[in-house]
């Protein structure tokens, strides 16, 4: 009986501390931020390779990536990315969008 009983509270013990586990990791979560990232680097990694940015110009982007990931990082930190904080890093990515779109069509051959 004893022993029934140490079995169901070391049961809820690990059951309340993966659910503490999984909430503090949601709150940190930036999945989508994530995968905009991953899409951006890829971006200047083909233009990189078909000659449509210079390695100045990826460098350049590169150096916009690293700011957003920094943002990131900042965010997470304090352990909740909140919804100011993930639109200031949305907007961040919107404009480094739009400068790899800009560097990649401006007609200057590499």
């Amino acid at each position: 009986m004893l022993s029934a009983k140490h079995s169901v509270l070391a049961a809820v013990t690990t059951t309340f501390a993966l659910a503490i586990a999984s909430t503090a990791n949601a709150q940190t979560a930036t999945p989508n931020i994530d995968q905009r990232q991953t899409n951006q680097a890829a971006r200047i990694a083909q233009g990189e390779k078909t000659g449509t940015l210079s390695k100045r110009e990826a460098a350049r982007m590169k150096a916009g990536q690293a700011k957003v990931d920094g943002m990131k990082a900042a965010a997470a930190a304090d352990g909740k990315v909140t919804r100011a904080e993930r639109r200031a890093i949305q907007h961040e990515q919107n404009k480094q969008s739009r400068r790899i779109a800009r560097q990649k069509h401006d007609g200057n051959k590499r």
